[in-house]
């Protein structure tokens, strides 16, 4: 077997919830490029989201399903069987960021992001491991975050959400590694989105936003990821050439964990 195939996802079905835009479009793209066929749901706006993919060539197959309603989740899935086949690959990447000071947040906001975050990865997964069981095959990949790994002031739901993500990963792997699935995580660094551009604008003064300047200084490839930079690890943790790989966190952060900064002038 050569490098493309060993790499290739053609003839698989790929289901990617949160798949709208950001991360999850792009890991749409590169699973489309690799020869998947792509299937995703997103919450609301099913028609903006389409008109992206067919912008983008991409004849995929679009839901809305909210990843925290369990029945929903299953509907959704049943509506995948029937109308494009069984899912090969799933992509855990719906999430939620509330950026609160802990003392001040409440109760019902953790919820929220506890439920989207890291319940929502459990029901999907719940719902198409006994498929891929069926199948004797299946790649699951949670979309952890590096804060799995490291704290930060005013996002204490999100970081365990993604703590236990992290954990809920390690765990489909040692249940259901001897069945030929393998489930695995990215970690992504600070990357280029949509949501996150009001903390990359430049200043009045011409200088770059505060927050901006600290994540730069904080990573050795300094610079912001792009979504292009998550298909590659996306692709291999979808393929044959991961066959082996199971429980890990491919953290893709430019190398901020594995730095302890600049010392101070």
């Amino acid at each position: 077997m050569n490098m493309t195939d060993i790499f290739s996802l053609k003839g698989k079905i790929a289901w990617i919830t949160g798949g709208s835009y950001g991360i999850g479009f792009a890991i749409s793209q590169a699973y489309h490029e690799a020869g998947a066929t792509v299937v995703y749901n997103c919450r609301s706006a099913l028609d903006a989201s389409q008109k992206a993919y067919k912008a983008a060539g991409i004849p995929a197959h679009g839901y809305v399903c909210d990843v925290t309603d369990e029945n929903a989740v299953n509907e959704t899935l049943a509506n995948i069987e029937k109308e494009v086949g069984a899912v090969d690959i799933l992509v855990n990447n719906a999430g939620i960021i509330k950026r609160i000071p802990m003392v001040e947040m409440s109760a019902a906001d953790f919820r929220q992001v506890i439920d989207i975050d890291l319940t929502g990865a459990f029901i999907v997964s719940k719902a198409v491991i006994p498929g891929m069981l069926k199948k004797g095959a299946g790649k699951i990949i949670n979309i952890c975050s590096m804060m799995s790994e490291l704290g930060r002031e005013t996002i204490s739901a999100y970081t365990a959400a993604k703590g236990g993500l992290k954990m809920l990963t390690k765990n489909i792997a040692s249940e259901y590694g001897e069945f030929n699935i393998q489930c695995n995580g990215i970690g992504p660094g600070y990357i280029e989105t949509p949501q996150n551009a009001v903390l990359r604008e430049r200043q009045a003064d011409g200088s770059r936003h505060p927050f901006d300047n600290f994540i730069v200084a904080k990573t050795p490839a300094a610079r912001w990821g792009i979504t292009d930079d998550l298909k590659g690890p996306a692709v291999f943790l979808a393929s044959r050439a991961s066959d082996f790989v199971n429980g890990h966190i491919l953290y893709v952060d430019g190398g901020i964990l594995a730095y302890i900064g600049k010392q101070p002038k």
